[in-house]
């Protein structure tokens, strides 16, 4: 049993991303797919997939690369962990890597990079940072 399913699936990817495989597969959840879904619209993730197969959903992504083959997601950070959460207002929602990399922040109104969150002004809780 996973403890922390965010940054389970972190690892998954940045572990993925590293060997350069073309695709990664996981246990589907409500927040990993809309985490997911942002990855995808950051341009970090080129699709993704939700199987409904029975007993368990499943999550395909496939990953991005450059045209040097070298992965378009370098790293990853768990912000808020399960121990010590971490809440920020609109104001203090963090810039990853001067704006190279997104904050995924957890609101209100769901799930939603920082600079959306910040556009919205909306805080919430910083679940991680992707660059």
């Amino acid at each position: 049993m996973v403890n922390d399913p965010i940054a389970d699936m972190l690892a998954r990817l940045h572990n993925a991303a590293m060997v350069r495989h073309p695709q990664v597969v996981m246990p589907a959840s409500k927040m990993r797919v809309a985490i997911a879904k942002i990855l995808k619209d950051e341009g970090f993730v080129d699709k993704l997939e939700v199987t409904r197969e029975r007993p368990h959903p499943q999550l395909k992504l496939w990953l991005k690369y450059d045209m040097g083959k070298k992965p378009v997601l370098t790293g990853t950070r768990r912000v808020s962990k399960p121990g010590r959460r971490i809440y920020a207002s609109k104001r203090d929602i963090p810039w990853v890597r001067n704006g190279l990399g997104v904050a995924i922040v957890s609101t209100t109104k769901g799930v939603m990079s920082g600079a959306r969150a910040k556009k919205e002004g909306l805080g919430g809780e910083i679940l991680c940072e992707v660059w």
